[in-house]
């Protein structure tokens, strides 16, 4: 097995032949910007003849070797690609080993799908149809043996490239998704506890060792709230702390986990909306100060973040309203409607693009630095959620971008908060460099970072104030 994560690794997709690797392997590369590489193409193009003119002149023993070289030369490069493999590569030890220092994900496909989609080409391996299918079993363990995860479509690849494991019911499963063997402390809230608490502990067994429990809301982004969580931990270095709850939960959480120890392990399982499509993907872990919210903070990218949208079901109107709001944005810096998984997906993808917020992660703070100001100047009484469907709104008008969809589907209000702090925190905002304001901006190309006058944002900010 590779890593949990493709963050920094070569992503190799691994399957039966038939399964739709390059294909698939394109799409993702694409959405990542990362190169792709087709091998059996590679090794045409460098051989000059064809994959079966090879198998007949050097017989499958003499082409596997040829194969196990070329999977090396593109592994040993140091900048990340996505690779597709042929079906039979992974029946070589030298690539089976090669494949643990990458993230390799496993395109399912069923036997007789494969063979119709192959039958009456010249592939060595499908000219009988008997012999296809046994050759199909043998190789399900290898594959098994070599995935990191399993992926059968671009939102699927993205998901698991990033360690995301979406499924209904995986709480129940938690102790199985908990990567490693050693102790597990269980961060929640005091709502989360109420509700999803005893089946997290029963899920996770013997492994966890303690249980800590902060206030709800923003109220645990206090500094003294993760002194408090600190002091409590007793995990060694191969501890993890499993973060169950909304963004205020996983934040401090994987903030904790990013300073205790110098660093353990966490995995993030999100509760809430917002937590599903945002906050819990992509490591950004952080606590409020007076001067701001989420002004201290670390990227800990987390070991799992396990997405089980039944948990949703028990979230009151207004707080699934709050998530709504983060997932109209993501369709808005997509171009289309995007359910849940959509959205996880996406943000996946552009945070393992970009994992320290220097590029396209910046696009996701669409309607942010607004919301941020907001939810400041109100001493985050103000509901993240609601903070960005204003947030939306100003952003969209700035470049007079349509705002009908935020209006019908987030309706948002005017708060009553004084606009001199909301400027001042607005003023203070991580996003800012200098004395530019930048903001993400929506254009017809899609999004884009740009530093507008601090007159203009300012008026945009005041529209927001009853």
């Amino acid at each position: 097995m590779g890593q949990l994560n493709a963050l920094g690794r070569h992503l190799v997709l691994v399957g039966f032949m038939g399964a739709g690797k390059t294909t698939l392997g394109r799409a993702v590369a694409e959405r990542l910007d990362r190169p792709f590489l087709d091998l059996d193409a590679a090794i045409e193009a460098r051989a000059g003849t064809t994959i079966p003119e090879l198998f007949a002149d050097r017989g499958e023993a003499g082409f596997r070797a040829l194969e196990a070289h070329a999977i090396a030369v593109a592994l040993a490069s140091p900048e990340p690609a996505v690779l597709s493999l042929g079906g039979g590569a992974v029946t070589t030890a030298e690539t089976r080993e090669l494949l643990q220092g990458a993230f390799v994900l496993w395109v399912g496909i069923d036997a007789d799908l494969a063979w119709e989609r192959v039958r009456g080409t010249n592939r060595p391996n499908a000219q009988n149809e008997t012999a296809f299918r046994a050759l199909f079993d043998a190789r399900q363990s290898l594959y098994a043996e070599v995935a990191d995860a399993r992926g059968n479509d671009v939102d699927g690849a993205l998901l698991a490239a990033a360690g995301v494991h979406h499924e209904d019911g995986a709480l129940d499963r938690l102790g199985e998704l908990v990567p490693g063997s050693g102790p597990v402390a269980l961060v929640t809230d005091t709502t989360v506890m109420g509700i999803h608490g005893a089946r997290a502990q029963e899920a996770l067994g013997s492994r966890l060792t303690t249980t800590h429990t902060l206030p709800s809301g923003e109220e645990a982004k206090r500094g003294g709230i993760l002194e408090s969580l600190w002091s409590e931990l007793r995990l060694d270095r191969a501890g993890t702390i499993v973060a169950l709850g909304g963004g205020c939960v996983t934040d401090v959480g994987g903030f904790a986990a990013a300073t205790y120890l110098r660093g353990v392990s966490w995995v993030a399982v999100p509760t809430t909306l917002v937590g599903q499509v945002d906050a819990a993907i992509g490591g950004k872990t952080a606590i409020d100060i007076p001067e701001g919210k989420n002004l201290v903070g670390s990227f800990h990218w987390p070991a799992r973040v396990v997405l089980d949208e039944l948990l949703l079901g028990t979230l009151p109107e207004r707080e699934l309203r709050q998530g709504l709001a983060e997932q109209l944005k993501t369709g808005l810096l997509a171009g289309r409607t995007l359910d849940v998984r959509g959205a996880a997906a996406y943000k996946s993808g552009i945070c393992l693009q970009d994992p320290h917020d220097h590029g396209p992660r910046r696009w996701l703070n669409l309607g942010h630095t607004f919301a941020h100001a907001l939810e400041a100047a109100a001493d985050f009484d103000l509901p993240h959620g609601e903070a960005v469907a204003l947030g939306l709104l100003a952003a969209l008008r700035v470049t007079g971008h349509d705002t009908s969809l935020v209006e019908r589907e987030l309706d948002p209000k005017p708060v009553s908060v004084d606009i001199d702090r909301a400027w001042e925190a607005l003023l203070r905002d991580k996003k800012r460099t200098g004395d530019a304001i930048n903001l993400v901006l929506l254009g017809p190309d899609g999004p884009f970072v740009e530093p507008r006058p601090a007159d203009q944002v300012r008026r945009e900010l005041e529209r927001l104030i009853a």
